[in-house]
């Protein structure tokens, strides 16, 4: 196994940004905003579960909807967005994710019929089957091409002190641990409309006050998104690799320039740089030539030594250490 140690650098990045609040706090009208900043409308696909609410904003932009309708199960989101890609958007928005945690057909309401259907009433049991449709789920909106926007509504949290319910802030109505996929996440609230960062990997909102988002802060993340190298390049550390390894394999580089029709290695691209190094690493690496005496010993140096003890180097001398 070879490991290649490189300094950090961010790479462009396709944005994951959620949006939770209660309902009546602006969450598909803000994403629509972010989407109108990251991209032309008629690249913005919407897929509702919210009963119509995107198109209420159609004097918006030209952005297309996708209506989806139960069962809100995993495999119909995955459809969805897969659809969108394909119809060449750009955006994303998933209006709501809620619906496929607890809506009709979502992971708890299936969950629950799969345990009764086939574990004896064991949801537990059943949990082993839909924890791996949820995550498929997962990995398709993290492996997308698009940007994507997700909208959760959220529920009041308490807790019971002293007898007494007191709120503690409120909470997305998703599997526990949803926001860890996002690159950021904005908390609305029902009164202004105001956002305020519950995660935020880009640092870019993680300190600001309270603010109603915009076109702007869609066009500010997308700048933040579009810095770096490109994901799709060969890193250096990968190009240094692949050069180590032709040298110690024996291997000529023509070869691999050849067959990709580049000029150098680091026009590779990064999966070709990945399927090269595999490819390497399965021969072997050349052995070191033997060692004669003859290639350790100067016999100048020997000759010199013994000339200063009133000697003179011998015919025989040399052919003996040979």
């Amino acid at each position: 196994m070879q490991y290649s140690i490189r300094k950090a650098q961010k790479s462009k990045s396709k944005l994951r940004i959620g949006l939770s609040g209660p309902s009546g706090s602006g969450k598909t009208y803000s994403a629509l905003l972010l989407a109108s900043g990251m991209t032309s409308f008629d690249k913005v696909v919407v897929i509702d579960t919210e009963n119509g609410s995107a198109d209420l904003y159609d004097t918006l932009g030209d952005y297309s909807v996708i209506t989806l309708e139960p069962p809100y199960s995993p495999e119909n989101y995955i459809g969805a967005i897969k659809a969108a890609e394909e119809a060449g958007a750009e955006v994303i928005i998933i209006d709501s994710v809620t619906h496929e945690w607890d809506g009709i057909g979502g992971c708890l309401d299936s969950n629950e019929k799969l345990a009764q259907a086939k574990f004896k009433g064991n949801t537990w049991a059943a949990w082993s089957v839909t924890n791996t449709k949820h995550q498929r789920f997962i990995d398709h909106l993290v492996a997308s091409k698009c940007h994507i926007i997700t909208t959760a509504r959220s529920k009041q949290e308490t807790v019971q002190i002293d007898g007494k319910i007191k709120k503690v802030g409120t909470k997305e109505i998703q599997r526990e641990g949803y926001e860890y996929e996002l690159t950021l996440n904005f908390n609305l609230d029902r009164e202004g409309h105001l956002a305020i960062a519950s995660k935020d990997r880009t640092g870019l909102f993680i300190e600001a006050d309270p603010f109603v988002i915009s076109k702007e802060t869609g066009e500010t993340l997308l700048t933040w998104a579009e810095k770096g190298i490109d994901p799709n390049v060969s890193t250096p550390g990968q190009v240094e690799l692949i050069e180590d390894l032709l040298e110690r394999k024996g291997k000529s580089e023509d070869t691999i320039l050849d067959y990709f029709g580049i000029s150098k290695i680091a026009e590779l691209s990064k999966h070709e740089a990945e399927a090269t190094i595999k490819k390497l690493s399965q021969f072997e690496d050349l052995q070191d030539p033997p060692v004669t005496i003859a290639d350790e010993i100067d016999f100048d140096e020997v000759d010199q030594a013994i000339e200063k003890q009133d000697k003179k180097p011998s015919k025989k001398y040399k052919e003996t250490i040979q």
